[in-house]
């Protein structure tokens, strides 16, 4: 805005009021020109046994169908999704199933899920599904039917069943489908070279994830650090108008939906609200790309593209492998040196999980597997905080890091409930610009899994308080009951009694009678 004032000079007039379009965030090091520029490599050799947890996703765990000594086919049902958040797993390739129990999960704690063991026949013998002539042809319903039973959840990280959400989109009528191809976290270059070598195939899985929604148009949004990968999509995509693929800034967490939301179409996602609320759903490319070969062939989400790299990795690179593998067997294939391994991370840097060991299976969620030797983690040594503001700055959901930490320190953790603890996304931008080197997103993901088992807790002695109040309530119930029996016992005994005493009477005048008659 601006006014002309004296001899012709413009008074700019700025607008303080206006909301930026970027929140937050930060310029980490990006680490991909390693693995950016090669194609993924496709022929890892087949584990002789594969480790398939059966909860891989958002949700109840899937129930396995199978059982140890069974012969099963590649692509064929192990376990059935339970309830509306759930997915079904299956078999990555043909074999025995050998176990089926506890083995360690690929997670911080390592601690034991239940997962199927299963041998490797070394034939690869696919089972055989029904293809579908032309998806487009199908109910909006039946795709999400056909998207869960392939066992799809969100590839970007999350794993949120994706039928549940273009179930969800459809029910509330979202107008746009947002399809993340930014892959903002450093290292990472898995979805670029999809973008770059399955261009085609991706754009399908939109149009068929836009039909299964009943939206109106899809919006590819890409950082503008991958400029073969736009460059492909938008070749692909320029056949189909409603399908736009635009260049986003490079800047972490662009891939947060709220993020891409608000610099894309200037719009809020109010707290605790979802992205439906304002007509929007996402999905990440990996989802459209596993969409289409579902809808395609039939073939079920069973192997992962994931980014290998890290400086104690000999040769890194971008590589599909079936779910179930060790992710030991993937770093001895890429010559990872473990003596030099400072830190092995499933995911990336910022939001990935710190792993105990590599002796865990590749799950659906796996984007990356970062072996980092000591120059590349940040220091650990905690210092006192200094106060300058630099997390409130770096905070993408406008949140205040330092005044939630202080809570959580000091246990009060409602208060920094009440600083917005249950907004923050966990991205890790605070801690990664922290001079003090305060493991911010730490405390965070403490305090939010401390309020849920305070929660758990409060549940469980409400629901024994309510155990005790029914059966106390049954029991009185059964008292009243057996006094009721126990009176009407009575009543009929005085009855029967009464009875018995007027058949006397009767019986004694009848007889008085029948003598004075003979007299």
């Amino acid at each position: 805005m601006g006014k002309t004032a004296g001899a012709g000079k413009r008074v700019v007039m700025l607008n303080f009021f206006k909301k930026p379009l970027i929140r937050g965030g930060v310029h980490a090091t990006e680490h991909k020109a390693e693995t950016a520029g090669k194609a993924i490599f496709c022929d890892f050799p087949l584990p002789s046994k594969l480790y398939i947890p059966l909860q891989q996703h958002v949700g109840k765990p899937a129930e396995p169908l199978i059982k140890v000594g069974d012969h099963v086919l590649k692509g064929q049902l192990l376990a059935y999704s339970q309830g509306l958040i759930s997915a079904p797993i299956h078999a990555p390739t043909s074999g025995i199933i050998v176990d089926v129990s506890d083995y360690p999960a690929p997670h911080p704690s390592a601690l034991p899920i239940r997962t199927v063991v299963l041998a490797s026949d070394g034939q690869e013998k696919w089972q055989k599904f029904p293809v579908v002539p032309d998806p487009f042809a199908l109910d909006p319903e039946e795709i999400s039917l056909r998207v869960g039973a392939a066992g799809i959840v969100g590839l970007g990280g999350a794993t949120f069943p994706s039928a549940v959400k273009l179930s969800q989109g459809r029910r509330n009528k979202v107008h746009t489908l947002l399809i993340n191809g930014g892959e903002c976290e450093p290292y990472l270059t898995c979805d670029d070279r999809l973008m770059q070598e399955r261009p085609a195939q991706v754009i399908d899985g939109i149009r068929i994830m836009l039909h299964g929604l009943g939206a109106s148009k899809a919006i590819v949004a890409i950082e503008d650090n991958k400029p073969d990968a736009f460059a492909a999509m938008t070749a692909a995509a320029q056949a189909y108008p409603q399908i736009s693929v635009v260049q986003v800034p490079t800047r972490y967490p662009m891939g947060w939906d709220r993020q891409l939301i608000r610099y894309l179409m200037g719009q809020e996602v109010p707290a605790e609200s979802r992205s439906t609320d304002v007509g929007v759903t996402m999905h990440n490319v990996g989802t459209a790309y596993a969409t289409h070969r579902a809808l395609r062939t039939g073939r079920p989400l069973i192997s992962k593209i994931v980014t290998v790299a890290g400086s104690a990795v000999a040769k890194p690179m971008n590589i599909e492998v079936l779910i179930g593998t060790l992710i030991s067997e993937v770093l001895d294939f890429c010559g990872a040196d473990h003596s030099e391994t400072a830190r092995l991370v499933m995911g990336g840097p910022m939001m990935g999980e710190a792993l105990p060991h590599p002796a865990v299976p590749i799950v659906k969620g796996s984007s990356g597997i970062l072996a980092l030797g000591a120059t590349e983690i940040k220091s650990t040594v905690e210092q006192a905080c200094i106060r300058c503001g630099s997390c409130v700055n770096a905070c993408p959901a406008g949140l205040l890091p330092l005044e939630m930490m202080s809570r959580i320190k000091n246990n009060q953790l409602e208060a920094a409930v009440g600083f917005g603890l249950k907004d923050c996304i966990s991205c890790g931008s605070c801690s990664y610009v922290c001079p003090s080197n305060i493991p911010l997103v730490h405390y965070f993901k403490y305090a939010s899994g401390e309020l849920a088992a305070r929660q758990q807790a409060q549940h469980k002695t409400e629901q024994t308080k309510r155990l005790m109040q029914d059966k106390q309530a049954r029991l009185e119930r059964i008292k009243k009951q057996q006094d009721e029996e126990m009176r009407q016992m009575q009543l009929e005994k005085q009855q029967r009694e009464l009875a018995k005493a007027a058949a006397a009477a009767a019986a004694e005048a009848a007889q008085t009678a029948q003598t004075e008659v003979t007299s």
